[in-house]
């Protein structure tokens, strides 16, 4: 019967808790930790609470007429509900911005990571 030496059982134990960590870990969306918050035309204020990193984020039917970034992630605003199309706008964390007049309200936001 061989024994196995406990420096060799415990890396051993480690790399497969480390294995099944990161395994683990990989199936959680990250999200931008903070809020984004908008106002649409018809005076309705809504915010989306630490929305994930990936994907496209669709704002109310309405779009946005000014959105606040308090995530610790940038976003870029588009006036397509899909995230697509040209004549975004780049909002970095901790800023705010605004429509400007006779532009199209902002339907979709995308975050940078």
């Amino acid at each position: 019967m061989s024994v196995i030496p406990p420096r060799r059982l415990a890396s051993a134990a480690g790399a497969a808790l480390l294995t099944l960590t990161v395994a683990g870990c990989s199936g959680l969306g990250r999200t931008a930790v903070g809020p984004v918050s908008y106002d649409t035309a018809q005076d309705r204020h809504a915010t989306i609470h630490s929305p994930l990193v990936r994907g496209c984020h669709k704002l109310a039917s309405a779009g946005a007429v000014s959105v606040e970034n308090g995530s610790l992630v940038d976003i870029v605003l588009y006036p397509t509900a899909n995230c697509s199309g040209g004549d975004t706008i780049y909002v970095a964390t901790m800023s705010s911005d605004v429509i400007a007049p006779g532009a199209a309200p902002w339907r979709s936001f995308r975050l940078i990571h």
